[in-house]
């Protein structure tokens, strides 16, 4: 085979893959991690192209470096109002589609600078809560420390072993989300002499999924009256990060971005700093929990299939989006800070009335339309 060096001369090379072998092939390839490089291995030639694709290594490098894309079953590529499926075939039309689905997932995926947002979708479970309601894991969504009847945060039970760890559970959105880091404020208790803050010592977190056992309907109503970590296979484990005694959101940056699929999020609260001056038990307490991620809609969705496995399509024309930082995207942050502060300003009115001697009932509907 004649080919060219850097000069314009011709020379004589070889390919490879014809006297090395594919088996030794393959275990090379296993070690590229950047789907660029797949692509520059795919121009080489005819034969590396298919080669590259046949044996299916975009896939391969997706699924290596996040196991949960392994529980997507079904594929379609979705151009205009056209739908082709891209699941296992030896098509090579079929191969070609699935080879570039998923190199442009892996892309998104680690180099996606869409603008992050908050994609908690539902408080499911604390491991323990002093006192329910008033004290339930659903105040920790709301990122101001008091709202209309008084305090607003979540409590442990008390304990007299600072070593006993406590865990929230959230559940994401639905859709692909790159989460990138999660903020997490301790709560001052202000009604209290000295402002005691009851912070953890540290703090851990873990992304996963349902077990197959369960569905979403074991999940309801939410948030469950008992644990639901045992429901949940995590697939991903945090490092483990200070945290201080300080009332203020403290943001806790992952080491590399994390995909979850309509998943769950654990924050696993380590070690105890605060007694309660009344009972000399150790508590934690939190006032607001944050997940920030990055979605990977309108380029990529996922949906459930009626065989109850999920499926995910990809849009191409959409991946641009999703590739770019696009500031109209989303609304400003400012806006959601601005309807907690006028949430505020209807708080101390609610309590002014309150204070001149008409109880005041707001009822679940009254808040929701207040948020």
């Amino acid at each position: 085979m004649l080919c060219f060096d850097d000069q314009g001369e011709v020379g004589i090379c070889f390919d490879f893959l014809v006297y090395i072998g594919i088996d030794v092939c393959i275990h090379i390839m296993s070690f590229i991690d950047d789907p660029t490089d797949l692509v520059r291995a795919g121009a080489v030639s005819r034969s590396w192209r298919q080669f590259v694709v046949r044996y299916n290594f975009a896939k391969e490098l997706c699924v290596r470096s996040f196991p949960i894309i392994s529980s997507i079953s079904h594929i379609y590529m979705v151009r205009g109002s056209s739908s082709f499926s891209v699941d296992s075939s030896m098509d090579w039309v079929f191969l070609v589609r699935q080879h570039q689905v998923y190199a442009s997932l892996f892309h998104a995926l680690t180099k996606s600078k869409a603008s992050t947002r908050d994609c908690i979708e539902a408080a499911v479970s604390a491991s323990s809560t002093d006192n329910l309601p008033d004290e339930s894991v659903v105040n920790t969504l709301n990122p101001r420390d008091r709202f209309i009847h008084g305090a607003s945060y979540w409590s442990s039970k008390g304990k007299s072993d600072p070593e006993v760890p406590e865990t929230l559970v959230y559940q994401i959105r639905n859709g692909i989300w790159v989460i990138t880091e999660i903020d997490v404020q301790p709560f001052e208790a202000f009604f209290e002499p000295g402002n005691p803050i009851y912070s953890s010592r540290y703090v851990r977190f873990r992304v996963g999924y349902l077990k197959p056992m369960y569905t979403q309907s074991d999940l309801e109503p939410l948030p469950l009256q008992k644990p639901a970590d045992d429901m949940i296979i995590w697939s991903y484990k945090s490092p483990v990060y200070p945290m201080e005694k300080e009332n203020r959101l403290q943001p806790f940056v992952l080491p590399e971005p994390i995909p979850c699929i309509g998943g769950f999020l654990q924050v696993e609260l380590l070690g105890r700093v605060q007694r309660h001056e009344m009972n000399n038990l150790f508590y934690i307490c939190v006032c607001y929990v944050r997940v920030m991620g990055r979605p990977l809609h309108p380029a990529f969705n996922i949906e459930m299939e009626s065989d109850g496995k999920l499926s995910l399509k990809y849009y191409p024309e959409n991946l641009g989006s999703v590739m770019e930082n696009n500031p109209n995207a989303n609304p400003p942050a400012f806006h959601q800070e601005m309807l907690w502060e006028r949430i505020g300003v209807l708080e101390n009115l609610l309590r002014g009335i309150e204070g001149a001697g008409n109880q005041v009932e707001v009822d679940d509907d009254e808040e929701d339309d207040l948020l």
